[in-house]
């Protein structure tokens, strides 16, 4: 029997009848990709790939509590699925009372469509897309420039299936776009270089030409390069990279227990956090929310492992909006009903979605042109942590960091090193302008729902001169 002969959602419950186990979670997951790559203003390659994953979570009870073990496999056949779910029971018997163990979540409304086949992307998806980006092809070959990127469209349907009678399913379509643009450097200097991305749902937002616009203008931006020294500097961080940014700041240390045994930058002394503390003087709000207009991810938890903001125990469970940062003051730290428990914090699962609203209207180009002197950056790359403590970062920047003058560019400036927390950027940034839907450039391989505003900061520090481009 081929590993698609049978239906996920009976895959599910097949699995769920085999178990011997005192608590069994499935998760089902079917996923297709469609994708082109191009270079040199030419298409390269393109198409549709499938997949399909299963895990089993199998809970044992004992004496000393509750054990548990998780098996994840690709393509299980018909024939595999038994021998599956009893490497799940044995890995739990083997091992210890798990840290997390809390009962498997009950009594969430099923998902009415949970027998339906999954949803699936195909080439489709770039019908309208693909002519015009053919068309972007023709202009800048004209123009002499070279167009290199690609454009991936993955949808993943989740099934989740408890012994506790959760029937739950999801459908996450996510698109990315990344769209570089090249020309020859002026007078032998470098290769002028010139980068966007965006996130989408199906690729019906996206408008390759006028993409490759912007490209061209920020290709004409450095024609005049200007050498700099570090230092620090006003700078306007665009939505991608105060994206990256904050999204290393949710993910890496925005852990309630952490913060509690003090491994963050939002702990305090005494196994105290920082929630209630003001962290700007903007109106800032960070949110994520999973029923967000144009980022709609999963409303309910779907954890393959349990990890410090995550448990397999809390499969299934409800989630709703939450404000991390709420009007400039540090609202709430991530936590499962685990380390809620643990840290006297409110249970608070993560979302895929991160959202920055900064009561600011102004675009980017508004910005711009209220800039007496400072630099405007494209993106950032190679993102390190340097400091838990303090969450001090450094990276680099990439693709083009631009000079502004008395409210317009006047030409690209090498790259630098920078070194900065996000926390810090927070309590000193001055203005925060619209709110607007990003692809974050380091984080996009696995991360891409975001809204930013772009950020203007006094004093940027770039650490270093750096040579990349």
């Amino acid at each position: 029997m081929s590993p698609r002969s049978s239906k996920p959602h009976e895959t599910v419950e097949r699995a769920l009848e085999l178990s011997r186990a005192d608590g069994c979670v499935v998760i089902a997951e079917e996923s297709s990709t469609a994708n082109l790559r191009w270079a040199g203003n030419a298409l390269t390659t393109n198409g549709v790939t499938r997949g399909r994953g299963l895990t089993v979570v199998a809970t044992v009870d004992g004496a000393q509590g509750t054990a548990c073990g998780v098996v994840s496999r690709s393509a299980v056949t018909a024939e595999e699925l038994e021998p599956l779910v009893r490497a799940a029971e044995a890995a739990a018997r083997a091992a210890g009372p798990a840290e997390d163990a809390r009962p498997l979540v009950a009594g969430v409304p099923h998902s009415p469509d949970f027998a339906d086949a999954p949803a699936e992307t195909s080439s489709e998806v770039f019908a309208d897309f693909a002519p015009a980006l053919g068309e972007s092809f023709a202009r800048a070959r004209a123009a002499g420039r070279a167009l290199y990127g690609f454009a991936r469209h993955e949808v993943v349907t989740s099934y989740l299936a408890t012994s506790t009678g959760l029937r739950l399913r999801h459908d996450q379509p996510t698109g990315t776009l990344e769209l570089n643009a090249k020309a020859p450097g002026r007078d032998g200097g470098p290769v002028r270089s010139a980068w966007a991305g965006r996130s989408t749902r199906d690729f019906k937002d996206i408008d390759p030409t006028a993409l490759d616009a912007d490209l061209a203008r920020r290709l004409a931006w450095a024609e005049r390069r200007t050498e700099l020294p570090a230092g620090r500097y006003e700078t306007l961080l665009p939505p991608t990279a105060v994206a990256d940014l904050l999204i290393h700041q949710q993910w890496q240390a925005s852990s309630a227990r952490d913060a509690v045994e003090g491994r963050t930058v939002f702990a305090k002394p005494g196994g105290a956090t920082r929630v209630g503390e003001r962290l700007s003087e903007l109106p800032l709000t960070l949110r994520s929310d999973p029923a967000e207009p144009g980022l709609e991810a999963a409303p309910f938890v779907i954890a393959h492992a349990s990890e410090d903001d995550a448990s397999v125990f809390d499969n299934g469970l409800p989630l709703a909006g939450t404000d991390w940062i709420r009007d400039g003051v540090l609202n709430r730290l991530q936590a499962t009903r685990h380390s809620a428990e643990l840290t006297g914090q409110p249970v608070a699962p993560a979302v895929d979605n991160l959202i920055l609203d900064g009561g600011g209207d102004r675009s980017l180009e508004q910005m711009i042109a209220a800039t007496e002197r400072g630099l405007l950056l494209t993106s950032m790359w190679y993102i390190r942590e340097v400091d838990p403590a303090t969450l001090l970062l450094t990276g680099l920047t990439r693709d083009g960091v631009y000079l502004v003058e008395r409210g317009e560019v006047v030409g690209e400036v090498n790259n630098f090193r920078f070194n900065e927390s996000p926390v810090g950027l927070l309590s000193r940034a001055t203005e925060a302008g619209r709110t607007e839907r990003t692809l974050p450039r380091e984080w996009g391989d696995w991360f891409t729902r975001a809204a930013m505003p772009a950020l203007r900061v006094p004093d940027f520090n770039m650490s270093s001169v750096s040579q990349g481009v």
